[in-house]
């Protein structure tokens, strides 16, 4: 009997071990609270530049909270998307992160925290926290953000080009994409949902409205009504005027994003992609309702966003912490 105890007790521990071990965010060095000690002022500081910011530019809480995204998707979270290149040719160039600004305040962020505590706090840290921030701000939900991740030294746009998701990718592509980084098809139907503030550039959309198969015609997956208010503000060759992604709404972080799917009216290609898919449509469907669906999507994006959040770190003695985000040490 005591042998069988000690063996139980043996085998116990032994379970636990493997799943500390396991567990990604312990596996990554990842945690709520890393800079408790070092710079317990660091979300703080995040959060006051971000209120004075989005207080006088409320359209920037769209691409704030995309860089994370952006950042993520390439190389992993390390903040790569904001360093610049010798040669020129740094990840911020590619076309799909052109539409991405805002990069003056993670600068701006980036000298109060050094300012405070030097040396401390990664720019791939403060992408994480300026995203959640950008979400909460606009009225959505707040979700504690893991943090220790380190900063990478390698910012190519190659690596964007062949990672980042282009505007037209179908659900494939989509699934595809997600699958790769680790991320399930809830994650990727959640984080659609950020697109629920913002802007795009018409260049992003324009071959929906004037030369979907090439031969002038217009998306038949897009309402025609859609369509015809959308040409108002896109005219024919306009690349460069914005649009909000989600109209009537777009400074509010709300599911209005998947009410507008559900009555065909997705911005994007890979938008309306959402409903070709049996998961993606039924998470759309059913919180396409704000009394209904807003208290788990809240809840789901806090989630996603977390789990996007560990994708590809860098932590311990790995990278390193940048003095300016734009460079190496």
């Amino acid at each position: 009997m005591a042998c069988a105890k000690l063996l139980f007790g043996f085998l116990f521990k032994l379970v636990l071990l493997v799943f500390v071990l396991h567990h990604p965010a312990n596996a990554q060095g990842l945690k709520v609270g890393f800079y408790a000690k070092t710079c317990p002022k660091a979300e703080a500081i995040v959060k006051k530049i971000m209120v004075e910011t989005l207080k006088v530019a409320p359209p920037l809480s769209g691409p704030l909270n995309r860089m994370h995204f952006h950042d993520c998707f390439v190389r992993g979270c390390d903040g790569s998307l904001l360093l610049n290149s010798s040669t020129g040719q740094p990840e911020k160039n590619a076309v799909p992160n052109l539409s991405i600004r805002g990069f003056q305040i993670i600068d701006k962020i980036k000298t109060a925290l050094e300012k405070q505590c030097p040396g401390v706090v990664s720019c791939a840290d403060i992408l994480a926290i300026v995203a959640r921030d950008a979400v909460v701000l606009t009225d959505g939900p707040f979700w504690e953000v893991e943090t220790g991740r380190r900063d990478g030294k390698v910012s190519s746009i190659t690596d964007a080009l062949s990672n980042l998701l282009p505007p037209f990718a179908n659900i494939t592509v989509l699934k595809t994409a997600f699958a790769s980084k680790g991320l399930s098809v809830k994650d990727l139907v959640v984080l659609s949902g950020a697109h629920s503030i913002g802007m795009s550039q018409c260049a992003a959309f324009s071959n929906r409205l004037y030369n979907f198969t090439g031969k002038g015609d217009t998306d038949p997956t897009l309402d025609s009504e859609y369509i015809e208010k959308l040409k108002l503000k896109c005219k024919l060759g306009d690349q460069t005027s914005r649009v909000e992604m989600d109209p009537g709404s777009f400074k509010t972080f709300d599911v209005s994003y998947y009410t507008l799917i559900s009555k065909r009216r997705g911005l994007f290609q890979s938008d309306a992609a959402l409903l070709d898919d049996s998961e993606t449509k039924a998470y759309v469907l059913s919180h396409a309702n704000a009394k209904v669906g807003t208290s788990s999507f809240f809840k789901d994006f806090g989630v996603s966003m977390v789990n996007m959040g560990r994708i590809g770190v860098l932590t311990g003695t790995e990278g390193e912490i940048r003095k300016v985000c734009t460079k190496v040490n």
